[in-house]
């Protein structure tokens, strides 16, 4: 079969492109913006991605075009679909239907850290030896790739609550069906879609009906949010974490990489050394220890393949040095998300000094839903640059110099992408961290900085 894809860079649908490449389907696709690191892995993998979405694609004839949720009433290929009565699906239908119909599913679903827990989820099967297909929202560095059809019956999907498609406004995750389903958190985000938490939450009970009374819910014990979701109705086996009675840590050392024992109630399975910091990153371990025990796995195997879990891609990852200088990549978006990135590199460096430099890029915080929680959210960075774009489809709708005024002269703001590398390349020193954060590929930033950092700040002043 012919699939043709429209959105294909997206980290989600071009995971759906390799695992269909990978199934025998022929695959092409097209987007508007196409950036490392999928435009790098759908080349790798064979796959045709066209620029743009012109109407002339329709002559392509696919037999089935799959659409992502970036595309909207007005684009002009799509517009050419409708008109022609050609067929076509949505992304996590067509994964829904093909792909995931007759396996072990485990969705994990959350405001924050899905692809981290997808990822330790993948890795702990793939250690157990059950070797899962996956499809995650970003690259875990264990398998370098974000997706593949697995040679077992079971799968991980990271579960977005993002809506499906401009024709079907529902999250993605109800197309899954899972047996087992991970609910990390949930708080309010993606304000273009949902007019306040209590939208979020319908969803995620909408999650919560569809899996099976013999399937399991992992869930955090902890959050509010979820327990009303729960108190809507529960079918199935659950077990929680982050509290006394279910999952829980004990024992914590903070650190570059921390230390801390897992328990199930009164139950202790052993101490994990993990390669990753922060209480977030606890979390995140436990929901993927538990969630692989419904699978089967046993926690002790669990703990000993997170012991040598290799992170993921854009989570705090370093992309180089340079004068000295360490420069990170994080996809942080979220004021939440961003607080933790902060805190846990904060946790890494001790008092070295961190320089935040952070683009507001999601459809929420463009929006400017969320813009008065920043200057808390980055209390742990020393300075922070704060980019903006001034024009097109990824500009503000709010003026950061005036949501982080209460950072006084820690914060500046920039609509100029070269002002503000010029900017950083000349505030840091040798030693510092400079941790950038956003959802987008933010003109190839890290690039920019490395390369000024190298000009500003000579190895031989580094020393």
């Amino acid at each position: 079969m012919h699939l043709h894809i429209l959105g294909i860079c997206g980290t989600f649908m071009g995971g759906v492109a390799q695992l269909a490449t990978a199934a025998g389907h022929r695959v092409t696709g097209c987007d508007a913006n196409v950036y490392p690191p999928m435009s790098e892995l759908l080349r790798s993998a064979g796959i045709e991605v066209i620029e743009g979405y012109g109407a002339d694609q329709l002559a392509l004839a696919p037999d089935l075009f799959v659409v992502g949720n970036v595309v909207s009433r007005g684009n002009p290929l799509m517009e050419a679909i409708l008109e022609s009565g050609a067929r076509f699906a949505s992304g996590p239908q067509w994964v829904g239907e093909t792909l995931l119909r007759g396996r072990w599913v485990l969705a994990v679903a959350g405001t924050h850290g899905k692809t981290t827990v997808s990822s330790m989820l993948a890795a702990i099967l793939e250690h157990a030896g059950l070797a899962p297909g996956f499809l995650i929202g970003g690259v875990p560095s264990d398998f370098g790739a974000s997706a593949r059809p697995g040679n077992s019956r079971y799968f991980v999907i990271e579960a977005d609550e993002y809506d499906t498609a401009f024709f079907d406004k529902r999250s993605k995750f109800v197309h899954y069906f899972p047996r087992t389903a991970v609910l990390n958190n949930l708080e309010y985000d993606h304000a273009d879609i949902f007019a306040d938490l209590a939208a979020i939450e319908t969803q995620f009970h909408h999650l919560v009906r569809s899996v099976p009374g013999g399937g399991r819910l992992i869930v955090n014990g902890a959050d509010a949010a979820l327990a009303r979701v729960l108190a809507r109705g529960c079918w199935s086996e659950l077990e929680r974490f982050d509290v006394d009675d279910g999952w829980h840590a004990g024992n914590a050392e903070e650190g570059a990489r921390h230390a801390f024992d897992v328990a199930l109630g009164d139950e202790a399975f052993g101490r994990l050394v993990l390669p990753l910091a922060g209480a977030h990153n606890r979390s995140n371990a436990l929901a993927a220890i538990a969630a692989a025990r419904h699978a089967g796995v046993a926690p002790a195997m669990a703990i000993e393949a997170l012991q040598r879990f290799g992170g993921v891609r854009r989570r705090l990852e370093v992309r180089g040095v340079a004068g000295g200088v360490t420069v990170y990549d994080d996809f942080a978006h979220h004021p939440t998300a961003i607080a933790a990135t902060v805190s846990g590199l904060r946790r890494r460096v001790g008092g070295a000094r961190i320089l935040a430099v952070l683009e507001p890029r999601s459809n929420t915080m463009k929006l400017g839903t969320m813009s008065a929680q920043l200057p808390a959210s980055l209390q742990d960075a020393d300075l922070v640059f704060c980019y903006g774009a001034p024009s097109g489809r990824d500009a503000l709708g709010w003026q950061p110099t005036q949501a982080l005024a209460p950072m006084g002269a820690r914060a500046s703001s920039f609509d100029d992408l070269d002002v503000l590398v010029r900017s950083v390349s000349a505030a840091a020193r040798p030693g510092d961290h400079l941790l950038v954060m956003s959802n987008g590929g933010f003109g190839g930033v890290h690039e920019k900085l490395l390369a000024a950092l190298a000009a500003a700040l000579p190895q031989e002043r580094a020393a």
